[in-house]
């Protein structure tokens, strides 16, 4: 700050501390806003709401960076909202269901739910100490029997409907632990507790309908998602996998063993490659397939096969990424158009969930099919040419058949026909055969919500010998989970757990029956917790008129990870809802924000008996090559060195994590906000920097040391409002207004599109011109720093709210605005941005020699004269004439002499 502004310093209207004291400002002002209850929010008709809501966290025990930026994000547009007259809500909730805490329980021998509820409390403490804008009023534990009371009542009105239903499911079970586990649970085949080899078994479970909602699911991707990630989209899309396409049979004569035709003699499979069907040279079954079970009673190696089959994948993209196996079954079928015999193996990579369990293989054409016939030496015929591709006999990557769609040779009558007119011809004879029709599939499948595990909700059905599983009464829900249990992986302890059966009976007969073990699918719980939210408090509705107001929210803020089951579950609960006539929307989220993973250095070293040592960040020094690469580290505290593995996702094991408490604790809430609102746009990754972090925490001091100086300088007799009727501004004073100003309209303009570091830089922009000021006293002077700080602070708010706030009020802005958190947002002032001067480059014989300044609609004849009057012009001359005076409009005059 420069000199002549001190003579602002007489008028003191009150003492300031002079120092930035991070824990003192945060705490003062969480316990202001604590006390006050600033954040509750009531729906209010005569305002426009926005629902801004931040994917729920899992309770594991500590908020990372990842949680920091995300909430962060969070708060600036809630705040940020706010201030520009809406009725924002940012809620907070736990999905507190799931398998970590069993496995912690198991680990330290305490019930799931005190692990829950402990971290549950720790982390609340966390956020709080973020100073985040959340309305705890509304906050929500998926384990609470208040709120999964509702999953069970809406898992009944789907029942009702023939939504939910029951059926046999294959599972991955551990004989040892006696058990079902995860597909996450399955290393390698082994259970990841006992290393027992898993085996698939077939046992009752419950289903959602979510496929009687694909063609609606799929057509909302394209028509009401406008504000959600393309790349998200398609994810979606991809994932519910509409394809059209053939199912046709090959015929055969095999029989069972009591001499019926299996399948009444038909092999169905479904291609969307009718076209290549004239490539068939062999067929591959699941190994649960009635062909392969037939085929295996009398061949005991197929039996084994089959048998070692139940010990692997059970996802698509298990078995996409597992070796390709199989064994012949002796079996032939008849190629329907060909009528050639066609040899029927088992493949490990056929699921008999998928379709009729059965795939045709056309090697020349798909790649699977190629790698398993190049495996077992199988025939590779091509029956489609695409102009440019030659075939080899090499690998994939050498052969022409990729899945590229030509036209048919090798093909009989179908050849020269491009692809949809062979698959219409293909399809046509089918059809004229009996043996085959066009047909649609969907890659989405039935969603199964039995989970065999003790720590989620229990599923509302009753065991009775005589009328089998019956629903619980709506009456007697919540059926309510019992928090004694201690997991030790020896099954489900509910199994065990006399008090969770005593006193049950039939609802229908009577007699004594047992409860179902089973509890849901803990996807059951993220999938409408945001309109719980709407009437958290509610015990006679699952949602009332809270959802009415607040639905469909208007900003969903989580991770990509999350980007098909979470949102695919969580849009088709909403239609579930809407059809039963508990919701009026079709679809839960408006606009969808996927902010980027923050990363952090990875440096290891491999110990004498191979594992790996993982080292803290803070502890080495990086060792560079001659070009600045990092090529390595030294530790510091013995010299030697690890090597570098480059940046990744922050994680405990790799002791490169930061713990949000300690920062918090060293920098402030405020500096952990600002730093990873500022390093990079939200949807990017955030590549950890210390430096960055010690940067943003010294722009928050010079902030604060503005705030001392103007606070000295000022007597508070002028406020921080648009200009004022009759005020004087001399040139210096104009021009802060209009940079001032300039750069708010680019703020504003920032925060609308969510970019928020650009927001950060501008800020900081701001505070770069208030300290340059050096105009000279006037009170037009110290009304355009009063007012710039003004602007500066309810610009930083929304990122920086504690630092903001206590300065706010210091300076006294409280009197003319009231409280920051409901300030009105700074509006740009048009005059301001007025420039009655412009400055414009001289040069003379076109070399640069200063600049002259002329009124900003000053004609060519006006700029000429005023450059031949400069002081440059005039000494350099020595009083010869210009021979031309060349006028660039806005830019600059060049004199030659």
């Amino acid at each position: 700050m420069g000199c002549p502004l001190l003579f602002l310093y007489s008028f003191f209207p009150r003492a300031m501390q002079d120092k930035y004291d991070h824990l003192n400002v945060e705490r003062s002002a969480q316990a202001q806003w604590t006390a006050s209850g600033a954040y509750r929010v009531t729906e209010d008709s005569s305002k426009k709401k926005y629902y801004a809501c931040s994917m729920l966290p899992y309770p594991s025990g500590k908020l990372h960076m990842g949680h920091v930026r995300n909430y962060t994000i969070n708060d600036m547009l809630t705040r940020y909202l706010r201030m520009k007259g809406y009725n924002v809500l940012m809620p907070m909730g736990w999905d507190a269901f799931g398998l970590p805490a069993e496995n912690a329980a198991m680990k330290n021998g305490v019930p799931p739910a005190k692990w829950t509820y402990d971290n549950i409390a720790y982390m609340k403490k966390q956020m709080q100490a973020m100073g985040l804008a959340i309305d705890w009023s509304r906050e929500l534990a998926t384990c609470d029997p208040s709120y999964y009371k509702w999953n069970q009542w809406l898992f009944l009105k789907m029942l009702e409907k023939g939504i939910a239903y029951r059926k046999t499911q294959v599972v991955n079970w551990d004989p040892v632990d006696q058990t079902v586990l995860a597909n996450e649970q399955v290393i390698d085949g082994k259970g990841w507790r006992t290393g027992a080899v898993v085996e698939k078994r077939e046992i009752p479970g419950y289903y959602l309908k979510i496929t009687d909602y694909a063609e609606e699911l799929l057509d909302s991707v394209s028509n009401k998602l406008p504000g959600w990630p393309e790349r998200v989209k398609l994810m979606q899309e991809n994932w519910i996998g509409k394809s059209e396409g053939v199912r046709f049979a090959f015929t055969h004569d095999i029989k069972d063993a009591f001499g019926a035709l299996i399948g009444d003699g038909k092999m169905y499979v479904f291609t969307t490659r009718a076209d290549t069907i004239m490539g068939v040279t062999f067929c591959a079954v699941a190994p649960e397939h009635p062909l392969a079970i037939h085929a295996a009673a009398s061949n005991p190696k197929l039996a084994a096969f089959i048998e070692d089959c139940k010990s692997g994948g059970t996802t698509e993209a298990e078995l996409a990424t597992q070796e390709k196996k199989g064994q012949r079954t002796g079996l032939f079928v008849t190629h329907p158009l060909t009528a050639e015999l066609v040899e029927v193996w088992v493949g490990n990579y056929v699921l008999m969930s998928y379709g009729d369990g059965a795939v045709m293989g056309v090697p020349a054409h798909d790649e699977r099919d190629f790698e398993f016939a190049q495996k077992y030496r199988l025939p590779i015929k091509q029956v489609t040419d695409v102009p440019g591709k030659t075939y080899s006999t090499g690998a994939w990557a050498d052969w022409y058949g990729d899945k590229q769609q030509g036209v048919a040779v090798n093909s009989g009558k179908y050849d020269g026909l491009g692809f949809k007119a062979a698959v219409d011809a293909v399809a046509v004879d089918l059809v004229a055969k009996g043996l085959g029709e066009k047909k649609t599939t969907w890659r989405l499948r039935d969603w199964g919500v039995s989970r065999q595990r003790y720590w989620g909700t229990p599923i509302p059905i009753i065991h009775c010998d005589e009328h089998g599983a019956v629903p619980v009464p709506e009456k007697d829900l919540p059926v309510i989970l019992p928090q004694d249990c201690v997991p030790d992986g020896s099954g489900n302890p509910l199994a065990k757990h006399e008090g969770f059966h005593a006193g049950v009976v039939c609802p229908v007969c009577g007699k004594a029956a047992r409860r179902e073990t089973d509890t849901m699918d803990t996807f059951v719980d993220s999938s409408w917790y945001f309109m719980r939210y709407c009437d958290p408090k509610n015990d006679e509705k699952m949602v009332a008129g809270g959802a009415d107001y607040w639905m469909p929210m208007d900003q969903y803020i989580g991770g990509i990870e999350h980007a098909i089951l979470h949102l695919l579950y969580a849009r088709f609960w909403t239609k579930v809802m809407r059809d039963l006539d508990l919701v009026k929307i079709d679809e839960p989220f408006t606009k969808l924000l996927t902010q980027g993973m923050v990363l952090n250095h990875i440096y290891s070293r491999k110990g004498a008996k191979g594992g790996v040592e993982y080292f803290w960040p803070a502890d080495v020094d990086d060792v560079h090559d001659e070009h600045g690469k990092v090529t390595g580290a030294k530790l510091r505290k013995d010299g030697s060195m690890v090597s570098y593995e480059g940046v990744g996702t922050m994680s405990k094991s790799k002791n490169n994590g930061v713990d949000p408490q300690d920062l918090i604790e060293k920098y402030g809430a405020d500096t952990a906000r600002l730093y990873t609102m500022f390093t990079s746009p939200p949807e990017a990754t955030l590549e950890w920097n210390d430096a960055g972090v010690e940067g943003s925490y010294r722009f928050l001091r010079r902030v604060w040391n503005f705030g001392v100086k103007l606070n000295a300088m000022n007597s508070g007799a002028v406020d921080a409002r648009p200009i004022r009727t009759g005020a004087v501004f001399d040139k210096e004073a104009q021009a802060l207004r209009r940079e001032i100003h300039t750069v708010l309209k680019q703020i504003d303009y920032d925060y609308q599109r969510m970019q928020y570091n650009t927001v950060v830089s501008g800020g900081m922009k701001l505070l770069n011109a208030l300290e340059d000021f050096k105009g000279q006293p006037s009170s037009g002077s110290a009304f355009a720093l009063r007012e710039g700080m003004g602007i500066l602070l309810r610009c930083l708010y929304p990122a920086t709210p504690h630092v903001a706030n206590a300065l706010w009020a210091e300076l006294g802005f409280a009197k003319d605005h009231g409280d920051l958190l409901d300030a009105p947002w700074p509006e740009v002032d048009a005059l301001a941005l007025v420039q009655d001067e412009i400055e414009l480059v001289l040069q003379i014989n076109g070399k640069l020699r200063g600049s002259v300044t002329v009124p900003t609609g000053a004609d060519k004849s006006a700029i000429e004269a005023a450059a031949l009057a400069s002081d440059a012009f005039v000494k350099l001359a020595a009083g010869a004439l210009a021979k031309k005076v060349i006028v660039v409009p806005g830019r600059l005059v060049n004199i030659v002499i």
